[in-house]
């Protein structure tokens, strides 16, 4: 009967602790998509409330502890940005030098990135319970097994050490950031062609892109997201 008691107290204290987590993380969620009134109050609004919390729910319980932490780090809410957006910003970086997205929230986004922010946030909409382990997975891949060293931009963005290996290489070329800097150049120069960042460039279209090049190489050098 001791064994059965301690047993049912142990049970009793995990199931504490496990609510306390839970309203750690669903408490400040809540909170902030109110303040910053992130969903509409039209069809759109309840399409992407309903697609975050249930087919997108596993990012978006990511993107809420991610949330909690970064307020808890004394962050704060940007609500002009995301008012009605789908999402919630932060306008600190959770990690220096890169605006980062989880889910639907994002820490550190700027006019610049926004677009770019705004694609992982459809991304994970998009790919559900899938988004998260399929980004892992090709982080994992191509940090033991870099195939993208044959098609890296290596005079314009060469690796230098293990940290470049990382910021220039992998994280350049897997696949949720290879789409969204695609897209980031075709917003700006149209049918032009200029490569993404990091992407090795054909000697054909080299002439063609005259000064963009550099342009293109100083701006995604300095604005990781």
């Amino acid at each position: 009967m001791a064994a059965v008691a301690a047993g049912s107290l142990l049970g009793a204290g995990w199931a504490v602790v496990a609510g306390v987590a839970v309203a750690g993380v669903a408490v400040p969620y809540g909170w902030a998509v109110g303040r910053v009134r992130a969903y509409p109050a039209s069809l759109r609004g309840v399409a992407l409330f309903a697609v975050d919390h249930s087919w997108s729910l596993v990012n978006t319980i990511a993107g809420a502890g991610f949330l909690a932490v970064n307020l808890a780090r004394g962050h704060h809410l940007d609500p002009p940005r995301c008012c009605h957006r789908g999402r919630i910003d932060l306008h600190e970086q959770a990690v220096r030098g890169y605006a980062t997205t989880l889910g639907n929230v994002i820490a550190g986004g700027t006019p610049a990135n926004e677009r770019h922010e705004d694609l992982h946030v459809r991304q994970a909409r998009l790919l559900g319970p899938l988004y998260l382990p399929l980004v892992g997975l090709n982080y994992a891949l191509f940090s033991v097994l870099p195939v993208w060293w044959l098609y890296h931009d290596h005079a314009g963005y060469p690796i230098t050490g293990p940290g470049r290996y990382f910021t220039r290489g992998v994280y350049l070329h897997v696949w949720h950031e290879a789409w969204a800097y695609r897209r980031d150049v075709r917003d700006r120069y149209g049918d032009l062609p200029v490569p993404r960042p990091g992407r090795r460039v054909r000697r054909r279209a080299r002439s063609r892109r005259g000064r963009h090049d550099q342009g293109d190489r100083d701006h995604y050098t300095t604005d990781k997201t």
